[in-house]
């Protein structure tokens, strides 16, 4: 198994986790601007700790259907390097905001068959990156960051059109099956390395990277 090209280690909060996920070779980072979610920070914490993460690793804000007063606040004062979209922008809103700001932008697909994939296509011309993720369970008010996974294997030689980050319920456990059993060469993880909902654990997140790490050094000597 090839280590991913990129891991993003989302909703972070603290320092501390921003450290671990630098230290340990992760690519990005996300902050999460929405409100109902246990990872949301306000953004005057997220300007924060934008600064503390400075340019030693790029930093994603993770929006759910904002307006452009919210979306203007973030990127003047968090300055991130790219916006990921959560929730039910459609492909002219993403086009706007794109044109708005001019940063690299990430639309989140939901998935639970092959066929949810579709939905990825009308984003193809107008978004950087996808982002694969599992559909909420029924009752959850989140569209992500739920802990669940969705079958790897509909992703398996699929052309997204565009690279893409895999995500859903990933963790210590099970990612290397899950890059295995997809072909992903990015992922995100943001429930497989918290203590409760909400709250990284630094340890987690370096062990999950150095075991990454490790399998790569591995395939390498083999």
């Amino acid at each position: 198994m090839n280590k991913p090209k990129a891991i993003k280690i989302c909703g972070l909060s603290t320092r501390e986790a921003i450290d671990a996920a630098i230290e340990g070779g992760a690519s990005h980072i996300g902050l999460n601007f929405f409100a109902l979610s246990p990872r949301y920070v306000p953004t005057d914490e997220a300007e924060q700790l934008s600064a503390w993460a400075g340019d030693r690793i790029k930093k994603v804000a993770v929006i759910v259907d904002a307006d452009d007063d919210l979306l203007d606040d973030i990127v003047s004062r968090v300055k991130p390097d790219m916006l990921q979209f959560h929730g039910a922008e459609t492909p002219e809103r993403i086009k706007q905001i794109q044109e708005r700001y001019g940063l690299p932008i990430m639309k989140a697909i939901p998935l639970r068959e092959s066929f949810d994939l579709e939905a990825a296509n009308a984003y193809v011309n107008v978004a950087d990156w996808l982002l694969f993720d599992a559909k909420p369970p029924a009752g959850s008010e989140l569209p992500g960051g739920n802990g669940v996974a969705f079958d790897w294997k509909i992703l398996s030689g699929h052309d997204a059109g565009l690279p893409y980050m895999l995500s859903g319920g990933l963790n210590i456990d099970n990612v290397e099956k899950a890059i295995m059993q997809s072909g992903a060469t990015a992922i995100d993880l943001a429930s497989g390395v918290e203590r409760e909902p909400g709250v990284k654990d630094p340890a987690m997140i370096q062990k999950l990277l150095a075991q990454l790490s490790r399998s790569e050094q591995k395939k390498a000597v083999s």
